[in-house]
């Protein structure tokens, strides 16, 4: 007959972390604060990646980690989190398809080249020399 150890052996200790949460827990005033603490710091993120969307910079970054930021004390953020991953693998799956890859690559050389002839045009008309590096004394009077 086998003896099961497993049963015997105590629980394994609880990380540092999360002992220091649960302490933080049991204090009512602590747990708003943290609540507090945690849900500003996550709206901050969240909003600097909105802001991001319209100005440069990872703004879809900026979004996720700030609902992760959130989603460690609420329910709603979670799932908006878990909304978010989902439609970030569907655009990641949409992206990888071939057909559309190949799309996206001939969109990109069509707009590479759009850029340089607009940039050789610019030089045929107006030179190499730039507007701020006039010889001219009587340009800057």
């Amino acid at each position: 007959m086998a003896i099961n150890h497993e049963k015997d052996a105590p629980p394994p200790e609880p990380r540092l972390s999360h002992r220091f949460r649960a302490r933080i827990r049991r204090n009512p005033l602590l747990n708003t604060a943290w609540r507090a603490g945690v849900f500003l710091t996550g709206a901050a993120v969240l909003a600097g990646g909105l802001i991001m969307m319209v100005t440069p910079g990872p703004g879809l970054l900026g979004i996720v980690i700030g609902l992760a930021i959130l989603a460690t004390e609420f329910a709603w953020a979670q799932r908006a989190l878990h909304r978010a991953r989902t439609a970030a693998d569907r655009a990641k799956e949409k992206a990888l398809d071939p057909r559309t890859r190949r799309r996206n690559t001939i969109l990109g050389a069509l707009t590479a080249a759009a850029l340089a002839a607009a940039l050789t045009a610019y030089l045929v008309v107006y030179g190499t020399t730039l507007p701020w590096n006039i010889e001219d004394p009587t340009f800057w009077t």
